[in-house]
């Protein structure tokens, strides 16, 4: 397969880091700030989500990585091997890591929504964990798949 038929994917790939990075500059400072001024009697609770934010980019950093890898391995026509479907295990437990963690900030969205009486918000805590979780079960059953594919071109192989 030529290099240039995942391009597009490469490109997106890159893309979709930018604007975490972006985030974890700039938003998640302001959010340890809210956190604190929502608890001033646990002035730790400002760096314990600014925390869980910034640890939770690292396995999402990790995971576009494994999917630039996986699509290096298209390239490379090595799509149906065991390196691909490591790749996808590795995405699906970073996914599952997010999901985790994003979870445990869960109750600050909570207090935000007690305290300015906006329901909503907590539904928008809940989207990067449903989103996770998501990524994690696409990432699983895909696997399974591709080991599946495997296993019946490796049965192919032998029979010839």
């Amino acid at each position: 397969m030529k290099q240039g038929t995942t391009l597009f994917l490469k490109i997106a790939v890159i893309l979709i880091g930018i604007p975490i990075l972006a985030l974890c500059i700039f938003l998640v400072p302001e959010i340890g700030d809210v956190a604190a001024q929502l608890l001033p009697g646990f002035a730790f609770i400002g760096y314990l989500a600014s925390i869980i934010f910034y640890a939770s980019a690292i396995p999402f950093y990790f995971a576009l990585y494994q999917a630039f890898k996986l699509l290096r391995y298209i390239d490379k026509n090595k799509a149906f091997s065991e390196l691909s479907v490591k790749s996808l295990k590795k995405i699906k437990y970073c996914a599952i890591t997010i999901s985790s963690l994003h979870v445990l900030v869960l109750p600050l969205f909570y207090l935000f929504a007690e305290k300015d009486d906006a329901p909503g918000v907590i539904f928008v805590g809940l989207v990067v964990p449903f989103a996770s979780m998501v990524i994690a079960v696409f990432a699983a059953v895909l696997q399974k798949l591709l080991k599946e594919a495997i296993d019946i071109k490796s049965e192919n192989d032998l029979t010839v």
